[in-house]
């Protein structure tokens, strides 16, 4: 087994704003692997990056042995004809059927006959459940099943490795331990290699082979969800029991009140 995604001192900023500073991690092909953190750490970027949608100020994000920031465009989409990607909020078309939603990337990537891609709509609908859904638009589906109908696509070309965008955020209980259940068995089930970023600790670490926890771009914590429940890590104890008080602040960093409203006196 080799790392199918190897992200080696990364630097990435937006202007003078720095999101990653020298950020190294390593995934493993068959392997889910989780990478948390509070909002604006990064995590997101991260996904952006490897999928090629920005480029490193600096480093090397290699995917497969090719790296990502040296490829042609046409090679570029090759490599992500490899990768799925199930968005934050499923971001399915409105105006097409569920069916229809999954066969997209199979009729855009793919030269394969109409009673093919038919087929293989409904196995990737069957494995998450929704195949009797097939002929329903998104706006008579639940929350819940949207999300599923998501990764029925995100999956339908078999990719090598599939990225999540917090998979569990708006979802109710029930609906949170099903999509966990789903990305756990589709992942062994391809022998594929899923990026998981969340927040949401309990069903991420009932899944996670690894865990990442970055914060202000760096890495302050990795390691087994066990070695993370048990970490006397200030960040990752304060992240991992919701606890208010902590290293992780909640006031976006910058001036006091007092400054900003003119009432801090020069000393």
């Amino acid at each position: 087994m080799y790392d199918l995604v190897e992200i080696r001192n990364v630097h990435f900023a937006y202007g003078e704003r720095s999101i990653l500073s020298g950020l190294n991690m390593v995934f493993p092909r068959g392997k889910v692997v989780a990478v948390m953190g509070g909002s604006g750490s990064g995590k997101t970027t991260i996904l952006r990056l490897i999928g090629g949608q920005l480029l490193a100020n600096s480093g090397t994000i290699n995917v497969d042995g090719q790296t990502v920031g040296t490829l042609n465009t046409a090679d570029l989409y090759a490599l992500r004809r490899r990768m799925g990607l199930l968005f934050q909020h499923g971001a399915l078309f409105t105006d097409l059927t569920v069916a229809e939603n999954v066969a997209f990337p199979l009729r855009e990537h793919t030269d394969l006959p109409e009673e093919l891609i038919h087929d293989l709509v409904l196995l990737k609908l069957h494995a998450v459940g929704l195949r009797n859904a097939a002929h329903l638009k998104p706006s008579e589906i639940s929350g819940g099943m949207a999300r599923r109908v998501a990764l029925a696509r995100a999956i339908a070309l078999d990719p090598q490795l599939i990225m999540y965008d917090e998979p569990f955020a708006g979802l109710d209980p029930i609906s949170m331990g099903v999509t966990a259940n789903l990305i756990r068995t589709l992942n062994d089930a391809l022998g594929s290699t899923s990026i998981l970023v969340s927040h949401d600790v309990h069903e991420s670490f009932a899944i996670a082979d690894y865990v990442y926890f970055l914060s202000n771009g760096v890495i302050v914590a990795q390691g087994t969800p066990e070695e993370m429940r048990t970490s006397s890590d200030p960040y990752v104890k304060q992240f991992v029991h919701a606890q208010a008080d902590g290293p992780v602040p909640f006031h976006y960093p910058g001036k006091s009140l007092a400054a900003s409203l003119g009432l801090e006196r020069s000393q």
